[in-house]
This record gives structure tokens, C-alpha cells and sequence, in this order.
């Protein structure tokens, strides 16, 4: 699954600056515009998967803009968060009523944006994963009801935490996911952890693969991800 795209319509180049380096530190691409008008043109040419938006906007303000969005169908379907300075209870009702997603008052924390962006996302456009209760990935066999793991017909043994993370990361093959989507989706959402915890248990979990360990790889700044081919190439260092 490709990097999900962030449109950021904001015309304080200060907290586009902020915007545009937390979101792509935690894995997400970002496409920037400083006034509505400039977003709608870059709607018609890029595939964007959630917007987050500013509504004291010059010119066309946030409010029209997003009725504008949800009123056309090609764009109807995209999810927005609105991300002001206007905080008074009106305005958050105003915002939710004109087909917002979520709405976060400024001052505001990145770490809490990235994890409404997360679950906007997937209320909207839900993981596609594997159902089955076993099935495999490479040499990689996993059994969720039995919560076994083969490789090449070999037993491994698996601590709890590592059997999720390699059935997060095996479910959702090809797909980059962060340090912190990783901790969410073992220990359920908010969830505090330190990006070395995870690499702890990616360490672990390559060593028992044994050479299937090398599906593992490492997406530098990002995160984690499982290949279902194999590469020639070893995993890259740990940052």
C-alpha cells in the first residue's frame, strides 16, 4: 500500500513548516497549499487521502471550502480534519455539521494530531487485511486461531508481542507502518512507547525467522514493513 497523502491547506508558513515535519516523520506524505483556491487546483491533479484544514483562510475561508469538497462527488468521500483557532463550542459544531471529520482548536499537539489523522483514516478507508485465520506470506505460515508460526514447515517460537507484530506487518504486506502505528495496533490506541522498544522486538523477531528474517525490512525514518520477497540486500541499520 503507497504512503498515505496529506493535503495541509494552512497559510501561516509557520505551522506549515511544523505541520509538514511531523507528519512526514511519522510516515505520511505532504502536499501543502496556503489558500483554498490553490488546494481545489491541487485536488484536480493529486490523489489525496485526507485534508487538514485551516478555516481563517485568505480568500475562499475553510467552511466554504469544505462544503465545497463534500458537495462535489469526486471529493465528497475525502476525509478533513479542521484545524483552527476558532475553539468556542459553536464553531466546533459549526465545523462537524458542515461535513468535518474531527476538529482540533490551536493551540494543538502534533503527537495528538497524527493519532486523529490515524483514526480518521481508519474509520474512513479501513485496512484491506487478510481475514483467514491462517495464511502465509513468503515462507512465512502463520495461524491466528492456534497463534503458531511456521517457516518452511519449522515451529517458531514466539513471544505474544512479537507474534502481533509480525501479524501486523505480515497482514498488511508491502505497507510501511511507523514505530508508533506498530505499538497502537499491538496495544490498542493511545498507547506511550519508545521507538527503541519496538526495534527490540523487530531485533527478536528477525533472529527466530532466521532467514525468512530478511522479509523484515527497515524503511529508513519510517518504520518497518514486510516484503513478501525476499531481498538480496540485508536489512538496513537501525537509525
Amino acid at each position: 500500500m503507497s504512503t498515505r497523502q496529506i493535503l495541509v491547506i494552512e497559510d501561516d508558513s509557520r505551522i506549515q513548516e511544523l505541520l509538514q515535519y511531523n507528519l512526514m516523520r511519522a510516515g505520511f506524505s505532504v502536499v501543502s497549499a496556503y489558500s483554498a483556491e490553490e488546494a481545489l487546483s491541487i485536488l484536480n491533479d493529486k490523489p489525496i487521502d485526507i485534508v487538514i484544514l485551516d478555516l481563517m483562510l485568505p480568500g475562499m475561508d475553510g467552511l466554504t471550502f469544505c462544503r465545497r469538497l463534500k458537495g462535489q462527488p469526486g471529493t465528497a468521500n475525502i476525509p478533513v480534519i479542521m484545524l483552527t483557532a476558532r475553539g468556542e463550542d459553536q464553531d466546533i459544531v459549526t465545523g462537524l455539521e458542515t461535513g468535518a471529520d474531527d476538529y482540533i482548536p490551536k493551540p494543538f499537539s502534533p503527537k495528538v494530531l497524527i493519532a486523529r489523522i490515524r483514526a480518521v483514516l481508519r474509520r474512513k478507508s479501513p485496512d484491506k487485511e487478510q481475514d483467514e485465520e491462517s495464511y502465509s506470506v513468503g515462507e512465512i505460515a502463520i495461524d491466528r486461531s492456534r497463534r503458531e508460526v511456521r517457516v518452511g514447515g519449522k515451529l517458531i517460537q514466539l513471544t505474544r508481542t512479537e507474534f502481533e507484530i509480525l501479524d501486523i506487518l505480515a497482514s498488511r504486506a508491502g505497507r510501511v507502518l511507523s514505530r508508533t502505528e506498530i505499538a497502537e495496533l499491538v496495544h490498542g490506541e493511545p498507547f506511550v512507547t519508545t521507538d527503541r522498544a519496538v526495534d527490540v522486538h523487530i531485533a527478536s523477531l528477525r533472529k527466530k525467522l532466521g532467514e525468512a528474517g530478511k522479509m523484515v525490512e527497515t524503511v529508513r525514518g519510517v518504520g518497518y514493513r514486510i516484503q513478501p520477497h525476499q531481498s538480496n540486500q540485508p536489512p538496513q541499520a537501525e537509525l
